[in-house]
């Protein structure tokens, strides 16, 4: 996830209960997870009905590997804190010379800053190397 930096796929539930997978640009804040959304998105609303996402940041080259994260999500609407998380994510993937360029671009009043709270990993390595998978 660290480096190269990854977009990660955010997974939530629909109010139907069928999932919505999307890529999305994140950062660590300490042990949580940012990334910015538009309130009334899918993410957006599924988040605020169901604060419940699941992530994963993949490695597609062999032997391949990943990292799986569920938690809980919380929404901010504070604009100032929004114009900061873009700045930073925007720098983190096209360099930190563009954040102010991201926060401009990004920093919209329906916008929301997503925080995701850990509450479990799995995260595997070398999977073509270390799992057995038998043929039936």
């Amino acid at each position: 996830m660290a480096d190269p930096p990854r977009t990660a796929k955010a997974s939530v539930v629909r109010k139907d209960g069928s999932p919505h997978v999307v890529p999305v640009g994140v950062i660590m804040d300490g042990d949580d997870i940012i990334y910015t959304c538009q309130k009334d998105s899918v993410k957006g609303r599924s988040l605020q009905r169901d604060g419940r996402i699941a992530m994963l940041w993949d490695d597609e080259r062999p032997p391949f590997s990943f990292v799986l994260v569920r938690g809980r999500a919380t929404l901010s609407e504070d604009l100032d804190e929004l114009r900061t998380w873009t700045a930073r994510i925007g720098g983190r993937y096209h360099g930190r010379a563009r954040e102010e360029e991201f926060s401009d671009r990004f920093t919209i009043p329906n916008g929301v800053v997503v925080r995701v709270k850990v509450e479990h990993i799995v995260a595997k390595v070398n999977l073509s190397e270390t799992v057995n998978v038998k043929n039936p």
